[in-house]
């Protein structure tokens, strides 16, 4: 009779703590430079929130995560990348490279930090989606084509997600641009967002 009193106590007991409760949601972090960081926006009009926005409409459960650094190249990202990155962090989209196209970095430097960031993060067993980006060869040439190869060849290297062309509809078009001419406005970020959110959705 003990025991039977006893049993249903230690069901309880036995449980894990929270088993009652939802699993929290994938953490996603944005590892990237000023457009992941927000500069000009509000942190709701900002990369971040309105990708997780654009997650939660496709009917994604995911937090995420915003790791942006105005200015940064890819050098400062593998700097930065052990603790900028939190353990909890289930996929990391690496948001990096245009910093070293407008400082005219060489495209085999950037792939070398480009893609140690990426193995450090693997190390962490942590899943990895590169944004790629593409300039127009026709203004570049050589260096163009070598910047445009550089994500790709990454990613298939490392064995990782690839979002091929993270400014696509945004780059050429001015009405989805901030004043400068070079950062995208709330209209362009939430461009971005959607399709950005179907390769999380589907790295996660």
């Amino acid at each position: 009779m003990r025991f039977r009193r006893l049993f249903p106590l230690i069901l309880t007991l036995a449980l894990p703590a929270g088993a009652a409760a939802a699993a929290p949601p994938p953490m996603v972090t944005l590892l990237g430079d000023s457009i992941t960081a927000g500069l000009g926006l509000s942190e709701a009009d900002a990369l971040p929130a309105q990708l997780q926005a654009a997650l939660a409409r496709k009917g994604v459960r995911a937090t995420v995560r915003g790791a942006g650094v105005s200015g940064d190249t890819t050098e400062g990202g593998l700097a930065r990348v052990d603790f900028s990155v939190a353990s909890d962090t289930r996929l990391c989209v690496v948001e990096l490279g245009a910093n070293d196209y407008l400082q005219s970095i060489p495209p085999e430097q950037t792939r070398r930090n480009l893609q140690a960031i990426v193995q450090r993060l693997k190390v962490r067993h942590i899943r990895v989606l590169v944004a790629g980006g593409t300039v127009p060869e026709r203004s570049a040439g050589a260096y163009a084509r070598a910047f445009n190869a550089m994500f790709p060849d990454v990613a298939k290297a490392e064995g990782v997600a690839l979002e091929p062309d993270f400014l696509a509809g945004v780059q050429a078009r001015a009405a989805l641009k901030q004043a400068d001419g070079l950062h995208p406005n709330a209209a362009g970020v939430r461009l971005i967002a959607t399709r950005l959110a179907g390769y999380v959705a589907k790295a996660l």
